[in-house]
């Protein structure tokens, strides 16, 4: 099988970026964890108390997904839903610290895989390569939540 090429700039970029998912994507699956689930877990370490409405917002999936995404993280005592005070229906969602000390470290984490990626660049191409990346971004649409 022989190497890809990459022959542009984004060709480059591209598998900058698919080396810091992959690295992401092995530290949520060393704890058993889908990419959804470290997503809603980190959300609820963040917001405290959400209700499934916002989960399913921001991870942009239906209510039903996030039903049952819940239920596998409460089956691990990751999460916990609790129901309001004079209202039965709705539902807050909480990280336990069981949750909160799984997920704890993936900042961390990602930094130290950047550090990875950026270890053959000196401070001044470190700075270098930022001062170009925001320029080619700054035009670009901003992320939505």
């Amino acid at each position: 099988m022989r190497e890809p090429e990459f022959t542009s700039a984004l060709d480059l970029l591209r598998w900058v970026g698919w080396a810091q998912r992959k690295a992401g994507e092995d530290w949520i699956r060393d704890r058993e964890l889908t990419h959804e689930q470290s997503f809603a877990l980190g959300y609820l370490v963040q917001n405290p108390g959400a209700i499934q409405r916002d989960i399913a917002e921001i991870t942009r999936t239906s209510a039903a997904s996030v039903s049952s995404l819940l239920q596998g993280l409460e089956r691990r005592g990751l999460v916990e839903r609790r129901t309001e005070p004079g209202n039965e229906r709705s539902k807050r969602v909480y990280a336990t610290p069981d949750g909160a000390a799984l997920i704890a470290g993936f900042e961390d984490a990602m930094a130290g895989i950047e550090e990875t990626l950026l270890a053959p660049l000196d401070r001044a191409e470190r700075e270098t390569l930022h001062a170009l990346l925001s320029k080619v971004t700054a035009q670009l649409p901003r992320p939505s939540r």
